[in-house]
């Protein structure tokens, strides 16, 4: 999730004076008679919280009060520049002061500012022994060099990363407020920060908030950390919050890693939120909170590492141009088939496209059961269908063809829904057979580089993300290919029934 190649003592002093400080706090509770702050940079986790005793099912391991939580309704800031603070009044005439239309707050990029407002303020922050042992650094692949996120191949993720959306939305909300109100971050006799490295700062801010903020407002807490507890996806760490729902970074929360099996579960009360442990623990296994049904891909983009057992969550994207494509094909080799012309052809993709419903790709996933009360894994992860919402746009893309003057194979389709079923399909594994050829290495490649251990590091993480993309694709082809083989089996048998559509066909 982090780096930080603080030497052992320094490290260890830094985890002293944040577990004193937040010992102090009133209201705050830890049971350190069960548990232990401990580096786990030699398993690449950083920080981790570690049970040193037996620890009973339904023990509460920390209370964190929510005067300590950093959030934009605490921090002095929001005092300073009322004005930036106001997400429902915000009047949108200028720039001038970090205040206008493109500079916009949201609970996001307000969180932003006071973590550069409090890193600023060094000692005179109370939260500045906390601020200490936040990451300086990240694995995310917003961080990655080009040869490094070359390692990703034909995963989605590599589009993701947003970086220059990133740095655009820095300068508009965030350099420009500070600029606008400089004697507030930066008061007399204070050092000050170029544009650059206030850019480097916000980016590190964005991503402490991608990988450790709590939705404050969560009532279930299943999905708290970094993803505002609603589970949904962000392209990167710019955007699509509807920049109402307070979001803080919650001293000791942040220090449990989390797993796909875990063993905790952060409870948030109106005055406080606990760990509170789920099962019987044993002593020296780690503390573990969830993050949600995340795949690897996306618990990189977000926390910057991957985990075995999160890969059953894995999905890969398709796009729709590849199935359009691989229909094309099959319509020109088809026997007596026709040929569609290439005007027609675009008149076709362009009357697809217009329909309101339209999607650029489609997710494939496996069908996964929530883990149980105690937070174990349970049940059967297995791919199961081909998304509901492909099938109904390749309906359509059957419609427009017979528009433009169609094809028999086409034709066919659209009379008889299992010869329908059964081209989709056909098409289907097309398209993830040339999905699978556009990675430079196969799954087995893979498979032997994790094997190995010969892919480590950032690279190592890669080949996870992209070895779960293309196992799903091969169990995706394989359940096509049964279905396939059964459904040619019921054509051959004309099993439908005397008024059925086979029953029509005789007749014909």
């Amino acid at each position: 999730m982090e780096i930080d190649s603080d030497p052992a003592p320094a490290f260890a002093n830094g985890t002293h004076n944040f577990a004193t400080w937040f010992q102090a706090l009133t209201g705050a509770t830890f049971r350190s008679d069960l548990v232990s702050i401990e580096d786990l940079r030699q398993r690449g986790a950083g920080r981790g919280i570690i049970a040193t005793a037996d620890i009973a099912a339904d023990t509460v391991l920390f209370t964190i009060p929510r005067h300590a939580i950093i959030c934009s309704a605490i921090s002095a800031l929001r005092d300073k520049i009322p004005r930036v603070f106001d997400l429902d009044g915000a009047d949108g005439d200028s720039d001038e002061e970090g205040e206008g239309p493109s500079s916009s707050q949201d609970s996001w990029t307000l969180l932003i500012l006071v973590l550069i407002y409090e890193y600023i303020r060094g000692s005179d922050s109370p939260w500045k022994p906390y601020l200490d042992i936040l990451p300086s650094a990240f694995d995310t692949p917003m961080f990655w060099s080009p040869a490094e996120l070359s390692e990703l191949q034909a995963s989605a993720l590599g589009g993701r990363v947003g970086k220059e959306e990133a740095d655009e939305m820095i300068r508009t909300k965030i350099l420009s407020v500070i600029r606008a109100h400089g004697p507030v971050f930066f008061p007399s006799g204070s050092p000050q920060l170029t544009d650059t490295q206030l850019l480097e700062l916000a980016h590190r801010m964005g991503s402490t908030i991608m990988a450790y903020a709590f939705d404050l407002e969560n009532d279930d807490g299943e999905e708290n950390s970094g993803d505002n507890g609603d589970g949904e996806d962000r392209d990167e760490w710019v955007e699509d919050r509807e920049g109402r729902t307070m979001l803080g970074m919650v001293p000791m929360a942040d220090m449990l890693n989390a797993d796909a099996e875990f063993n905790t579960h952060i409870n948030h009360g109106d005055d406080a939120l606990t760990a509170t442990t789920l099962r019987d623990i044993k002593a020296g296994e780690e503390i573990l909170n969830y993050y949600g049904p995340l795949p690897n891909g996306e618990l990189l983009r977000r926390y910057g590492y991957v985990t075995p057992k999160h890969s059953r969550y894995d999905v890969v994207e398709v796009s729709w141009d590849l199935i359009e494509a691989r229909l094309k094909e099959r319509i020109e080799s088809g026997s007596g088939s026709g040929v569609i012309t290439a005007d027609d052809w675009d008149n076709v993709k362009q009357r697809v496209r217009l329909d309101e419903d339209f999607e650029e790709s489609f997710v494939f996933e496996r069908v996964n059961e929530d883990p149980d009360a105690t937070g174990r894994l349970s049940g059967d992860s297995a791919f199961h269908a081909i998304p509901e919402e492909l099938s109904n746009q390749f309906k359509t893309l059957l419609k427009a063809i017979k528009k433009a003057g169609g094809a028999e194979l086409v034709a066919q389709a659209l009379d008889d829904k299992d010869l329908r079923k059964q081209l989709c399909l056909q098409v289907v594994v097309d398209a993830l057979q040339a999905r699978e050829r556009q990675y430079l290495t196969s799954l087995e490649d893979d498979d032997r580089l994790i094997g190995t251990d010969r892919a480590t590091g950032r690279q190592g993480m890669a080949v996870w993300v992209r070895r779960g993309e293309k196992q799903i694709l091969r169990e995706a082809q394989a359940w096509a290919r049964r279905e396939l083989n059964e459904l040619a089996q019921k054509i051959s048998e004309g099993s439908y029934g005397e008024d059925g559509p086979a029953a029509k066909r005789r007749r014909i």
